[in-house]
């Protein structure tokens, strides 16, 4: 396509603001076209993106974007708007290393007003960023988009619930990309809703109820009797009792076809100067514009590079996700006390198979990790095994439910924790590198890192029949590294022992967990080359640690290196370091482990290489540490 209106240079906010209807329909045409064809070779979010083109152009016809603050819930429908504010010749490089990222994000942009990647964030940046406005007597507008599956966590209520009754002005326009707006609400529903989005309706709402106020205690009456009036024939009308948005204390007005830019722009422009909190409900479809994506949303949430003319296809390549997922169902086939939670994550974390195959024993939270955490508490001491699923970067948000409501309690509550360690091209804000430290500082809590899909299956099954308290799983996104042509394991017990994976010699020792010893191997082969000879163990018990098996098998080394896919701090080399110390061992322990977790969007190999825990980092360290003595 040529971009015809994206392409110019003197695309500014007045530019948006003066631009004809026509044109901005051409320049909505535009943006699906770039960002389906970029996101089709780099990957990236597609439905939510595709759903919130028209949303995007709308806001930004209205709202001023060098002086206005937007803040984008999650962030990963912002492609639009980073499309428009300065960023089209970059677009190229989304998600790429050196490239923009597929979140707002400070560093990148004046315009990305708050680091998002994580949900339901949004209301409670915006309401400090409009106070901050307030104390410092400004007037630009506060804007938080937030969509509706957001608002399944809680923070988002907590929010809501500060900023009704704060009285403080702001915008939020809750994008609902669920449902469809009703066309059989007749002639007088369409009639109310043009009234409601007028300008006149609006100030004349506004200058009653400030008339009504100073009559006191009679007025006050007057305005409770009129609200009953309006709500009783809303109900009549639209056959809904009032919206729970406006109990919380703001003022509600929708829904907008969220696809027809003239009616945003039209109710946006009617509600800006509203002086208090106010929430425009804006109905979208996901996937707008691209027919695979609108038939199948969640198959086009987040994905990889793909064809355009066939779509995405379903490949057969396995992963850690469906290694679990294939496990967990084998598993509760033979325990019926096991029970599966998902935090809306059921296809993201490859529970999908399990609950259409045990739909009574599967729950899906929605976005709430900490009620997710705390309810499977609840089951837990109720004498089930719930099996909660869930990315690690997104089960930070549930720490404190964890220690309390769990770990305290020593209840039997096994953590999948998907996603561990670098996620690659979705940046910092999802990288799983913390896991291994914030678990390590939990009570009674077990923790297992496998390897491959074989560690894998196997501490799961340990984690669900072997042990009484609460225990974490944790493993990668993507493939395994290593091929899996040996037997599986008699026992599940076996799979917590520590296990030489290769080498020979004395001159060193690698300990390792989860997929990075496939690094270790290769730094063993390459060290084997310099006639510097070591061996590498691996180890999926990280908590607590196995140390007399350890002590045998590093007996006589002198140096031994620990290697994980995680921070430094508080993380395993640190438990090995001190363990090898309080059993008074004799040699050095040194730990490789990443320094810094805020390494950007790149592949997880460029990652790895970047935090200097593959195999010619590890062999550097190790023949700098040998040369050292």
């Amino acid at each position: 396509m040529d971009y015809k209106i994206l392409g110019k240079k003197d695309l500014t906010p007045v530019a948006l603001k003066t631009m004809s209807n026509e044109d901005r329909i051409q320049l909505c045409a535009e943006l699906r076209d770039k960002i389906l064809n970029t996101v089709s070779k780099n990957g990236g979010h597609l439905a939510s993106n595709l759903g919130v083109i028209e949303l995007t152009v709308s806001l930004l016809s209205v709202f001023d974007y060098a002086r206005d603050k937007i803040v984008f819930d999650v962030g990963h429908q912002s492609y639009a708007y980073k499309i428009l504010t300065g960023r089209f010749e970059q677009f190229d490089t989304l998600r790429q290393k050196g490239g923009i990222s597929g979140f707002p994000r400070l560093s990148e942009s004046e315009y990305d007003r708050f680091d998002t990647g994580h949900s339901s964030t949004s209301i409670s940046a915006a309401l400090g960023m409009a106070r901050a406005r307030d104390l410092r007597k400004e007037d630009n507008y506060i804007v938080s988009v937030i969509g509706d599956g957001a608002l399944t966590g809680g923070l988002a209520y907590e929010a809501i619930n500060d900023a009704g009754h704060s009285k403080t002005r702001m915008l939020i326009i809750l994008n609902d990309n669920e449902m469809s707006i009703d066309k059989n609400v007749g002639g007088l529903s369409k009639y109310l809703s043009k009234l409601r989005y007028s300008s006149g309706y609006i100030s004349a709402k506004i200058t009653t109820e400030s008339f009504l106020k100073k009559l006191g205690f009679f007025g006050r009456g007057l305005i409770r009797i009129i609200i009953a009036i309006k709500d009783f024939f809303r109900f009549l009308i639209y056959r809904k009792k009032p919206s729970i948005f406006e109990d919380l204390g703001l003022i509600y007005y929708g829904p907008v076809d969220g696809h027809d830019v003239k009616s945003m722009i039209k109710a946006m422009d009617a509600v800006k100067d509203i002086k208090n909190p106010v929430l425009l409900h804006v109905v979208t479809k996901k996937g707008k514009g691209y027919g695979f994506a609108e038939r199948n949303p969640s198959d086009y949430h987040g994905v990889g590079p793909f064809d355009l003319v066939t779509g995405v296809t379903g490949g057969s390549k396995p992963s850690y996700t469906t290694a679990f997922g294939g496990a967990i169902c084998e598993i509760a086939a033979q325990n019926r006390n096991v029970i599966a939670i998902s935090a809306a994550m059921t296809q993201g974390t490859g529970l999908d198979t399990y609950s259409m195959k045990f739909p009574t024993r599967f729950f899906d939270c929605g976005i709430a990790e900490e009620h997710c955490v705390t309810m499977t508490g609840g089951l837990a001491v109720s004498g089930f095994v719930p099996v909660v699923a869930v990315y690690s970067s997104f089960l930070q948000r549930a720490y404190d439910e964890m220690i309390s409501d769990v770990c305290f309690m020593n209840s039997h509550v096994v953590f999948a924790i998907d996603r561990a360690g670098f996620v690659g091209n979705d940046g910092h804000t999802h990288h799983g590198l913390l896991d291994i430290s914030y678990l390590n500082t939990m009570v009674n809590m077990t923790v297992l890192s496998p390897r491959d899909y074989k560690d894998l299956r196997h501490c799961l099954e340990y984690a669900v029949n072997k042990c009484t308290g609460p225990v974490a799983v944790r493993y990668p996104r993507g493939s395994s590294p290593f091929e899996l042509t040996g037997p599986l394991y008699n026992e599940p017990e076996e799979c917590v022992r520590p296990h030489m994976s290769c080498g020979s010699g004395s001159d060193f020792a690698i300990i390792s967990t989860g997929r990075i010893a496939s690094e270790a191997d290769k730094a063993v082969e390459m060290l084997k080359e310099q006639g510097i000879n070591g061996i590498h163990i691996n180890l999926a018990l990280i908590k607590p640690i196995p140390f007399d098996e350890l002590i045998r098998m590093t007996n006589g080394i002198r140096n031994v290196f620990t290697l994980e896919e995680g921070i430094i701090s508080g993380g395993f080399g640190e438990a090995c370091a001190r363990g090898f110390c309080e059993n008074k061992c004799s040699c050095h322990v040194y730990n490789i482990a990443v320094s810094d977790p805020m390494i950007r969007a790149a592949s997880p190999a460029e990652q790895i290489a970047e935090a200097g825990i593959d195999a010619p980092s590890v062999a550097s360290r190790i023949v700098s540490v040998l040369g050292e003595m």
